[in-house]
């Protein structure tokens, strides 16, 4: 017999629901944080910018090259942008990003004194820097509760009902809106380690998921 009405389950979860998936992930995983390696705000910067479009492995194999030779601004700029390509070859669309980091370089020295900037804006008009990217610095570097919306984050919200939206901006919105204040800080990374290792894009890990009986994605991978 079906459900009466009132009991169905809407597309998106509850407050209760929501509460609880986080809860959950945070039992998992008590300190999330990013796969990227890095011991200071620039080092991250840089580790993001090349990140686009790149696999955090393969950008953790370039800037363990980079780093112990090249940590700073003064001394990215030092390398210049041929030198700086020699070190991250190996990663996807090197030409562009060795351009963008030794222009960034060049703004962080000239207008920020050398230390990557904890404004939004400021961080947005460095090159290679869009919303994404600085959502990441600010959230993971500087402890802000931004979440950057990525293909991991914007596949989980959508399958699961945590935040359907059209574009990564309206799952923003919608998580910022959502999320309850106390798993805020960390849920950008809950998501995207959950979007990574479980809820992936070609065959989800259904059986093994911790969600699964909050999810609202009607295609579950069956046992």
């Amino acid at each position: 017999m079906p459900r009466p009405a009132g009991r169905r389950r809407g597309r998106t979860l509850t407050r209760a629901e929501i509460h609880a998936l986080f809860s959950r992930l945070a039992e998992l995983n008590p300190k999330p944080t990013t796969e990227l390696e890095y011991r200071t705000p620039f080092e991250l910067l840089v580790a993001v910018i090349l990140s686009a479009q790149a696999t955090d492995v393969g950008v953790n194999k370039a800037t363990r090259r980079l780093f112990p030779v090249a940590d700073t601004p003064q001394k990215i700029l030092g390398l210049g942008e041929d030198g700086l390509k020699r070190h991250i070859s190996s990663i996807g669309l090197y030409n562009a990003k060795a351009k963008n980091v030794i222009a960034t370089c060049r703004i962080l020295l000239e207008r920020h004194g050398g230390e990557v900037p904890r404004e939004r804006a400021a961080l947005e008009a460095l090159p290679g820097v869009g919303r994404k990217t600085a959502n990441v610095v600010l959230n993971t570097a500087f402890g802000e509760p931004t979440i950057a919306v990525d293909t991991h984050i914007f596949r989980v919200a959508n399958r699961t009902g945590l935040a359907p939206g059209k574009d990564v901006r309206a799952v923003e919105e919608a998580l910022l809106k959502r999320v309850p204040e106390a798993f805020l800080q960390d849920a950008h990374h809950w998501l995207i380690l959950h979007g990574r290792y479980v809820c992936k894009a070609r065959r989800p890990e259904c059986p093994a998921c911790a969600i699964r009986d909050l999810c609202r994605y009607p295609d579950k991978t069956p046992a």
